[in-house]
């Protein structure tokens, strides 16, 4: 098919990571790849279906696209990952717009399911999948690129529809690894993700994670390793010496803990307790000095009283986290918290979100102010022409998910490591200027 090929990808980088590889499959089939969707004949919209208003995204994502219809250039619309894998029962009746629907795992379903769309009209392709992994077409910047190390989530929280979606967790050959990123190129910041990365191996009877770990650290064209999902039961002596040992890992953990307070955290099917959480928080405090630690909150679970967001607030300013997102608390249909009582008013759970967010901005705004006239190390990642000066991050910031450290510079060259000199700080973001010499070291100083 000599079709121009385009896409928009939405939702988290795992997700990004499946785009990646209906992109190495169009790749592999000689089509045309644009950046511009507007010049796109199939256009690929690989949807969020997480949350509501991930759903809500995905479906205005779809519509948009198919406004192009009316220049003449766009002829199909394929609507693919989460969304149609769990509601294609409701989509494919309703959703006109999209001319192929296909699920997480059908990457090999795209091209016949294309043809048979142009010979005979929508079709319905969920679950035609063979389950091969396509090569993977790099999206992100050259520097920085993920690892998904395995797909689906036997956690059960009550509140999340990854299980329905994705199905059991599964972890990914570690010989398939290995070459996958072996594959990916010189490689700055490799960034390993999974629903769970910490579970990974136990699918198949023995936690490998930190093997994995120590595997991939051995590749000349991994410089360095960055840790995301790590749940906190999971995170092991073993774990926490391989982070401080191991010059290549970055000493940054992002840990979804969700919520402080025990009945909460019983009624969210989470395994770890408010006391376990602190102490495992101290522990990594002791164990790796200057380690970064993020997380995210649930605001406005079913039944959450003001003593316990109030109790959560106060959790915020004795574990003094570095970085932290909250979500109001989503009501997903075939989720256990569906059912619960006492719902939360939406106003309040907005209400609770902002009120976490101003607590954990003096947080951020006074640790930010103590590298005031410290010097950092920091990666470029391009140049922000809104505030016409170069952007990267330190150690402490994950790319897309946290700050980043703004500076000005003679040049800078994407993916090189700069000496910056902090002048400012606001509460999320740091500025300074580079320094002239050029660092090539350990993100962790």
């Amino acid at each position: 098919m000599d079709k121009v090929f385009g896409m928009i990808s939405l939702g988290c980088d795992k997700n990004r990571v499946d785009g990646e590889r209906l992109l190495g499959e169009i790749k592999r089939h000689g089509c045309r790849i644009t950046d511009d969707i507007a010049k796109a004949q199939v256009l690929i919209v690989n949807t969020c279906a997480f949350l509501n208003a991930a759903r809500e995204e995905s479906i205005a994502a779809i519509l948009e696209g198919n406004s192009l219809r009316k220049e003449g250039v766009l002829e199909k619309i394929v609507v693919t990952g989460c969304l149609p894998e769990k509601f294609i029962g409701e989509l494919f009746p309703a959703l006109e717009e999209g001319d192929v629907f296909l699920g997480v795992k059908d990457f090999s379903a795209l091209f016949p399911a294309l043809e048979e769309a142009y010979a005979k009209g929508r079709v319905n392709a969920v679950g035609r999948g063979d389950g091969r992994l396509p090569e993977r077409l790099v999206s992100t910047m050259p520097h920085l690129k993920y690892l998904k190390i395995a797909d689906g989530c036997f956690n059960h929280c009550t509140y999340c529809l990854i299980p329905k979606i994705r199905g059991k967790y599964v972890s990914y050959p570690m010989e398939d690894l290995i070459k996958e990123a072996k594959g990916l190129g010189e490689t700055d910041e490799l960034v390993l993700v999974a629903q769970d990365t910490t579970r990974y191996g136990e699918d198949l009877g023995e936690n490998k994670f930190v093997e994995l770990i120590k595997k991939l650290s051995e590749l000349d064209n991994i410089c360095h390793i960055r840790l995301l999902y790590c749940y906190p039961e999971v995170i092991t002596d073993d774990l926490i010496r391989e982070v401080k040992e191991n010059p290549k890992v970055i000493k940054y953990l992002d840990i979804p803990l969700q919520h402080s307070e025990d009945r909460i955290l019983k009624l969210m099917g989470r395994r770890s307790r408010k006391e376990e959480i602190r102490a495992l928080l101290q522990k990594l405090r002791r164990e790796i000095p200057g380690i970064a630690l993020r997380t995210t909150f649930i605001a406005g679970f079913p039944s959450e009283t003001e003593e316990e967001h109030r109790a959560l607030c106060d959790f915020l300013q004795e574990a003094q986290l570095e970085n932290c997102g909250f979500f109001a608390y989503s009501r997903e249909e075939d989720t256990p918290a569906y059912k619960l009582e006492g719902q939360v008013h939406p106003a309040t759970k907005k209400r609770r979100v902002k009120e976490l967010y101003k607590v954990q901005a003096e947080i951020s705004a006074k640790k930010l102010a103590n590298y005031v006239g410290s010097t950092l190390e920091v990666i470029c990642d391009g140049i922000d022409y809104e505030k016409s000066c170069f952007v990267g991050r330190a150690y402490f910031q994950a790319y897309e998910i946290d700050g980043s450290t703004f500076f000005t510079a003679s040049r800078a060259e994407e993916g090189r490591r700069y000496h910056v000199r902090i002048d400012r700080a606001t509460e999320y973001d740091l500025f300074g200027h580079a320094l002239p010499e050029i660092r090539e070291g350990n993100p962790d100083t």
